[in-house]
């Protein structure tokens, strides 16, 4: 990760939602992590050629989006990719938990979006992410 900034690919088809994401996660998560600079897909293959071309430090996937679900996503990129950054995927039901253990997705908030739970969660992500590569 670059100290400079924390590059965030964020997926939903839905604006709403990337909105209401970005408004939760600000500028910065943490006062000892770097500003963050995210990146929008609204699409599956927007995503794969993303993730395809590096430099990303997380990936937050929307569980709902149509017609490729962050879930399904998220297993695709953990199998596929060698170096999958850390996925945080959004989930509607308490129920799905183990949809994102399924798609071995680092992390999962659930919906709708909590400005304390879902900046918490990216923290923790990018904390974990910076450490390895120290």
């Amino acid at each position: 990760m670059s100290h400079e900034t924390a590059k965030i690919l964020l997926y939903s088809d839905d604006r709403t939602t990337r909105q209401q994401v970005r408004l939760a996660l600000g500028r910065r998560v943490a006062a000892d992590l770097p500003e963050l600079e995210i990146f929008e897909a609204a699409t599956q293959p927007a995503v794969l050629a993303a993730v395809d071309a590096g430099g990303l430090d997380l990936l937050i996937l929307d569980g709902e989006a149509t017609p490729a679900g962050g879930l399904g996503l998220a297993k695709q990129l953990k199998d596929e990719i060698a170096d999958c950054p850390p996925t945080l995927v959004l989930i509607i039901r308490v129920a799905d938990a183990w949809l994102a253990t399924w798609s071995r997705a680092d992390a999962a908030v659930m919906y709708p979006v909590d400005p304390v739970r879902l900046p918490a969660a990216v923290a923790d992500l990018l904390r974990a992410r910076l450490s390895q590569e120290v």
